[in-house]
């Protein structure tokens, strides 16, 4: 079997048979998005016929949030999820934190005091941006400036006290978690482990133990121990000298040609250690720069062959194709679908 095959059907992108952006991100388990306006094309992409609004919708209601909650960076997840995932990894963020937040001199009182501070300021269904909430610290007595705002923020998210709150035109807002997201599932660690494992096999797979330690922000020791829980789910495959698990519960057909235009810091590329299977090393550097930006990406029947960038005019967007090697011959029909895809999703004419 070929390994990109099955992780554009198993990652969704080749099987949209998911009807709602919650299904979606819960399927998925979670998904990187600290490009929010990339990060919806991420979960539009996986749903047929859908759109920026429908996401939208879906992030303004709780049933999907943004949060910090694998590595120290957004995600996507679904709400029944937030609280069992934070209660799993948020302690993880707050570890890798801790040294600068040293620095900045931020402790536990003070971060006790500034989370009372943010739900006073947040309670009765408001929405506040971070300066917004910053100006409440500082007239309860707690001095602010950009870094510590940050982590300011962080720290409520990973107490599970906060998560994205309503737009503000373009700038994102917090909210409260308990009164944006019902009570979801509860569960306990081993429980917490076997269910993220689960998630990310599922719909990740093939992929090794340490594409899951690196994706889940996990120790190893908890890596190891969520893969073992559903080793029972999962056989192995070889592919190109290297052996990966692949869950049983995979959904492939035989494929026509393809081409798509993932999102920048799309799963399809960000949640693997060794992303080698699906381009070459030489090239990840034209898609990934020196400081981790994931650039969109063009992938041409499972190997990521170039990247675009899209600028937004007043009633059209224009893509910009640029692929690695400019002699690569590309089925004109199947980009133009591509494109038309992204504009279908924005709800703008498409102009390549």
């Amino acid at each position: 079997m070929n390994l990109p095959t099955i992780r554009l059907f198993q990652q969704k992108i080749n099987l949209r048979d998911l009807s709602t952006p919650q299904e979606v991100v819960a399927y998925m388990g979670a998904m990187q998005a600290q490009d929010l306006e990339m990060s919806k094309w991420a979960v539009g992409l996986r749903l047929s016929n859908s759109t920026k609004t429908l996401i939208e919708n879906a992030l303004n209601d709780g049933s999907i949030v943004r949060t910090h909650i694998l590595r120290p960076t957004w995600h996507i997840i679904s709400g029944q999820d937030v609280r069992w995932m934070m209660a799993l990894t948020g302690k993880n963020i707050k570890t890798l934190a801790a040294t600068y937040e040293r620095k900045l001199g931020m402790d536990a009182a003070l971060f006790t005091k500034a989370n009372d501070l943010i739900v006073k300021a947040l309670e009765g269904g408001k929405s506040l941006t971070r300066q917004e909430l910053m100006q409440k610290l500082e007239k309860g007595g707690i001095k602010t400036d950009s870094s510590r705002a940050v982590h300011f923020m962080m720290n409520a998210e990973t107490d599970a006290i906060v998560c994205n709150g309503t737009p503000k035109g373009k700038e994102i807002t917090y909210a409260l978690l308990d009164e944006k997201v019902p009570k979801g599932l509860i569960l306990n660690k081993k429980e917490s482990l076997f269910a993220l494992a689960q998630r990310y096999f599922r719909s990740h797979s093939p992929a090794t133990l340490q594409d899951f330690h690196w994706w889940s922000g996990l120790s190893m020791t908890d890596a190891r121990a969520g893969l073992q829980s559903i080793q029972n789910e999962l056989e192995q495959m070889e592919y190109e000298g290297k052996s990966y698990f692949l869950h049983r519960e995979i959904e492939i057909s035989d494929s026509e040609d393809s081409v798509f235009m993932l999102p920048a810091f799309d799963e399809y590329c960000v949640s693997y250690k060794d992303r080698s299977a699906v381009f070459d090393k030489h090239l990840q550097g034209q898609a990934i720069t020196s400081n981790g930006i994931f650039k969109p990406i063009i992938v041409i029947n499972g190997k990521v062959e170039g990247v675009w960038k899209r600028t937004i005019l007043k009633n059209k967007v224009l893509i910009e194709p640029t692929f690695f090697d400019a002699s690569k011959k590309v089925d004109v029909e199947k980009m133009q679908s591509a494109a038309q895809g992204f504009g279908d999703f924005l709800e703008l004419e498409v102009e390549i």
